[in-house]
């Protein structure tokens, strides 16, 4: 909960008993009372039994509904006070503090999508309020719906150059934009010249740049006068200490003939730097390839260009925010987690930062300290998959597969999708002997596998449940990914030897 809708609420809170004090016995005055002061001073889960005493007394009485509804809310309560919510908005459908709250009952829940209605409710009833707005573009951005995330945002932005989160969260926006365009170009041809030059992009941010020039060169074959490539193969030379191939390389982009705009209007587009109505959804049911790659391009750079604001702006949690994801992405994860610290200490209290941080930990191979976060906060959520599975696959890579199977079936009760939680649950019962228990696990996480370690695990894992057959057929399949991984990881060796620019 924000620190603004937190006192807003109470506020609204106290409001409510005074409103109600008109209907209230004598006793149930001095009950009121007591909660209101118990609410004055943050106790909010003492106020909840006497407002729920006051509520099965005053049948009828949403005013009451509503304080129960905020105090349950107030103490991390949010399932509970949703459908309080529910009944006093079906009596006042426009209470703005009451929508709004429900909409944080939601978000706290991870129900972003539930968390839309009410807030266009509230803005509609309230147009000007900012926090409203502020969070409608978050439930936007979380429930993947990238593009109005970003208008929201852009509106945001505008109204008030100096917020971090809303320059956050347009950067966001775009980068999700971006790696949707990705996604149905790879959908499309995963072999395509575009979605070469795209991943060779994402390898230079992330410092890999022999990976890059092999990509890069791959795209050219395809599209020898596509505009952008030789820019990109200069900025490869350059950074890895080659300034007269990257002078090369530049002339032959600047000998380039102009772009066809007629053939080519998204490149026009994007050279224009048009780049905002780049991103707007297709016109079309099916975009070109070049069409989504342009938009692809353009979403990025929208993106670079709203941290680029972000960073100018005073210290923030953004910022440190910002900064840990990137260090997540490049694989620096202690540097990811001293920023996620930094954030934290901005903002103690944010859950959001202390879940990441305790990805982090995970990712930087400090699952004491993973597992000791996770724990901490799955006591506040009980049923976050994510958490569960750091917990549990933290115990198991320090050998507690035991204490570790709740943690992962709990994951997959919470999402059954979590393929990741199978695998580390189908190790975890095979390092326990329960051999025909893990199977099922391991065969549904076999699509993870991209080393064969998976396959190398269930084959034992049949050997151990009498199917040698089945054991035999696996570990041919795990020696078989093994053989390809090596035979890719020579060719990559012998053809992404950076070399002087070709003729």
């Amino acid at each position: 909960m924000t620190l603004v809708w937190g006192r807003a609420a109470l506020r609204l809170a106290l409001f409510c008993f005074a409103a109600n004090l008109w209907a209230q016995s004598e006793e149930q005055a001095r009950e009121s009372q007591h909660a209101r002061e118990l609410m004055a001073a943050g106790k909010y889960e003492q106020a909840i039994p006497i407002y729920q005493k006051l509520v099965a007394g005053l049948p009828g009485n949403t005013g009451m509904v509503l304080n129960l509804a905020l105090a349950e809310h107030m103490a991390g309560q949010d399932r509970e006070s949703i459908p309080n919510f529910e009944i006093v908005l079906k009596a006042q459908p426009n209470l703005v503090p009451a929508l709004v709250a429900l909409a944080q009952a939601r978000l706290a829940l991870n129900e972003a999508r539930a968390a839309i209605p009410p807030l266009e409710k509230a803005i509609a009833a309230d147009p000007k309020n900012r926090d409203a707005h502020r969070m409608l573009a978050g439930a936007l951005l979380d429930s993947g719906r990238f593009d109005q995330a970003a208008a929201q945002f852009r509106e945001l932005s505008a109204l008030w150059t100096d917020d971090p989160r809303a320059w956050y969260g347009l950067g966001m926006s775009y980068q999700g934009l971006a790696g949707s365009a990705f996604e149905r170009l790879q959908k499309t041809d995963p072999a395509s010249p575009f979605v070469a030059a795209l991943v060779a992009d994402t390898r230079v941010q992330r410092r890999q740049y022999r990976s890059a020039f092999f990509l890069y060169h791959e795209a050219l074959k395809q599209l020898p006068n596509f505009h952008g490539i030789h820019a990109a193969l200069a900025e490869v030379y350059r950074k890895t200490g080659h300034p007269e191939w990257a002078a090369d390389e530049d002339a032959r982009e600047a000998a380039l003939p102009a772009a066809d705009c007629r053939a080519h209007p998204a490149e026009c587009e994007f050279l224009a730097g048009h780049d905002v109505p780049l991103t707007a959804p297709a016109r079309t049911p099916a975009p070109s390839m070049e069409a989504l790659f342009w938009q692809a391009k353009a979403a990025n750079e929208l993106a670079l260009q709203s941290f680029f604001r972000l960073g100018q702006l005073p210290e923030s949690v953004e910022m440190h925010r910002l900064k840990a994801e990137i260090a997540r992405g490049q694989g620096r994860h202690m540097e990811s987690v001293q920023e996620w610290r930094a954030a934290l200490a901005l903002a103690p209290e944010n859950p959001r930062l202390k879940r990441e941080m305790a990805v982090s930990l995970f990712m930087a191979t400090d699952y004491r300290a993973a597992l000791d976060e996770a724990t901490t906060l799955l006591k506040m959520e009980p049923r976050s998959a994510e958490l569960n599975f750091v917990a549990g696959d933290s115990l198991l890579r320090l050998e507690q597969p035991e204490p570790a199977l709740p943690y992962l079936r709990a994951a997959l009760a919470s999402d059954p999708a979590l393929l990741a939680a199978d695998a580390s649950l189908g190790l975890a019962l095979s390092r326990l002997g329960r051999s025909a228990e893990a199977i099922p696990h391991l065969q549904k996480a076999l699509e993870l596998d991209e080393d064969g370690s998976l396959h190398y695990q269930l084959a034992g894992a049949y050997r151990a449940a009498s199917q040698p057959e089945k054991a035999r057929a696996m570990m041919a399949k795990y020696q078989e990914i093994v053989k390809r991984n090596q035979d890719q990881k020579d060719e990559v060796a012998r053809e992404a030897q950076i070399g002087p620019p070709g003729k």
